[in-house]
């Protein structure tokens, strides 16, 4: 099947959440040790965190999970659109500037030296640009990528492609998506076989979060959990952090020991929230990206993404209602 443009994948309209995922090329090892060769990357693991995290200062987008992988990376996002819209023109370039050379003309606008009409119209062009270019998952993929793929190919003094060219993207239009996905990612090192407990995962968000929860604190690089919903709801996800924590330990003794465990009443709690039964929860967090290639959601909102995005199909539609409701 050919690949769909991107811009046929993304619908702020229906949801400003997204899971993508980045491969590399040439059996080439993003991190970890090469089993053919004896050779070790596990320090890459480390330039990767590290744009990841980066890149969220930047960029009018959210990370609500992510985990850094032997040859490929999953991330979880949330493209906080209305941030963008109140940005100023300031803003805008400020936020570029931190990732991205600019121009002259931007770099003399925030420093507040005079431009000339023709100036501030070629400035202005630039801002609408920049500010469009924030907001946009495959700019900010890009701009994960291409950083890494120069590093590594220094390293093994080569050239050529390191990623594949494209990655993949994938809508998560409704709360039980997002959080099956989130805690799919999260436990992406458990499956593997990297590590024995979500604590002890390197490099991927659900670390992150725990050892921030152990000293009281929400990691301030990662969208935060703001329990449930209500009025002057701030930016975040509707669970709470601890909640979210125990889900996944719950899930990832289950994986790792290969058999049926309990599910604590705390994390049965949230999957009776979701309306996603206990038996379903672990197929679907233990199997996500082989049960669902296109967007993920409950069937009136996996119709309503289609016919925005004027598609005919309604791909995955049969696993979308047969694991992600009761």
């Amino acid at each position: 099947m050919m690949a769909r443009p991107r811009q046929t994948i993304v619908s702020l309209e229906d949801t400003p959440y997204y899971h993508c995922c980045s491969r590399v090329v040439r059996k080439a090892f993003l991190c970890g040790i090469d089993n053919s060769t004896g050779e070790n990357f596990e320090h890459r693991r480390e330039w990767v965190d590290s744009r990841i995290l980066e890149l969220a200062t930047i960029f009018a987008i959210d990370i609500c999970a992510y985990a850094v992988m032997s040859n490929h990376l999953h991330v979880v996002v949330k493209v906080d659109a209305d941030k963008a819209k109140h940005w100023s023109d300031k803003d805008v370039l400020i936020q570029w500037h931190k990732g991205f050379k600019g121009t002259l003309l931007t770099h003399k606008f925030v420093k507040g030296e005079d431009l000339n009409e023709f100036e501030l119209e070629t400035v202005n062009d630039s801002i609408n640009q920049y500010r469009q270019r924030l907001v946009d998952i495959s700019w900010f993929m890009r701009s994960l990528s291409e950083p890494i793929a120069r590093q590594a190919n220094k390293e093994d003094k080569c050239t050529g492609r390191f990623w594949e060219g494209r990655f993949k993207s994938q809508a998560l239009l409704d709360e039980a998506a997002v959080l099956a996905c989130m805690a799919y990612v999260d436990l992406n090192p458990i499956r593997a076989r990297m590590a024995t407990t979500p604590e002890n995962s390197g490099y991927t968000s659900i670390q992150r979060r725990i050892n921030s929860a152990i000293k009281g604190e929400q990691p301030a690089e990662l969208l935060p959990f703001v329990g449930n919903e209500r009025l002057n709801m701030p930016n975040g996800l509707m669970f709470s952090v601890k909640d979210y924590i125990v889900l996944v330990e719950d899930t990832g003794r289950i994986i790792r020991e290969d058999k049926r465990g309990a599910i604590s009443s705390s994390s049965q709690d949230i999957l009776n929230r979701l309306n996603i039964p206990a038996e379903n929860w672990l197929k679907i967090t233990t199997e996500f990206g082989a049960l669902f290639k296109g967007a993920v959601g409950a069937l009136p909102a996996l119709t309503q993404y289609c016919e925005h995005l004027e598609r005919k199909r309604r791909q995955g539609a049969s696993n979308c209602q047969r694991w992600l409701c009761a």
